[in-house]
């Protein structure tokens, strides 16, 4: 299991890394992103602690710590000013809180996102083909959310994907620790979208290849 889209208590997550890392590494995980909520407010001291972090427990744990940033709410014209901050801070997944239907997104951020240089838009919500064809052009995989609310468009999302060639990533965006999902759970949010199981697979083959790019020596 990999997963790009998380959160700790330096967010609105419940538990500190070291206990979110364990608790995925007793799940058997060979990687897993914190991404926590982020703007200009708080990215310069997110990024950092998260790396330092990173660096004690990658030395001893058996799953990987993948420092990332999830920018949230963040108005459109500056997604890309603080996605390429966060790139110069360190992070190595950059990912923006797409325009999921169940929160006041601004419109705009989805098409925004992809434009800049990130790497997932999770829950794009109801993303338009033209946003899913610049998602393939370049490479940014589009999330199936595992939380509550934001799946609701899951099968929007695939279709959509589908349609254009889109990369696809499964995550649980988790804030406690019932949200992980295990590897039969996260086949069930891709199924429960609409996907074939070899579109399944492939999925889990992106997340693969996103982590061998972002982290080579994993």
């Amino acid at each position: 299991m990999i997963d790009f889209h998380s959160h700790t208590f330096f967010s609105d997550g419940a538990l500190v890394p070291s206990e979110h890392v364990r608790r995925v590494e007793q799940m058997g995980y060979r990687a897993i992103a914190i991404t926590d909520h982020a703007d200009s407010s708080n990215i310069g001291i997110l990024i950092p602690n998260l790396i330092r972090v990173a660096r004690d427990l990658n030395a001893v744990n058996r799953t990987q710590l993948i420092v990332g940033v999830e920018l949230t709410h963040v108005p459109p014209p500056l997604i890309a000013p603080l996605a390429a901050e966060s790139r110069a801070l360190g992070a190595q997944v950059v990912v923006v809180h797409g325009e999921t239907p169940v929160e006041p997104v601004l419109p705009g951020t989805n098409r925004a996102a992809l434009e800049a240089d990130i790497d997932l838009l999770a829950h794009p919500g109801f993303i338009t083909e033209e946003e899913a064809v610049l998602a393939a052009r370049k490479g940014i995989l589009l999330e199936l959310s595992g939380r509550k609310g934001h799946s609701l468009t899951n099968g929007h999302v695939a279709q959509m994907a589908r349609k254009t060639g889109a990369l696809l990533a499964i995550n649980a965006d988790a804030h406690a620790p019932g949200d992980f999902l295990s590897s039969e759970m996260a086949q069930k949010v891709g199924l429960g979208a609409g996907l074939s199981l070899e579109e399944y697979l492939q999925v889990r083959r992106n997340m693969e290849q996103l982590l061998a790019k972002i982290a080579p020596m994993t």
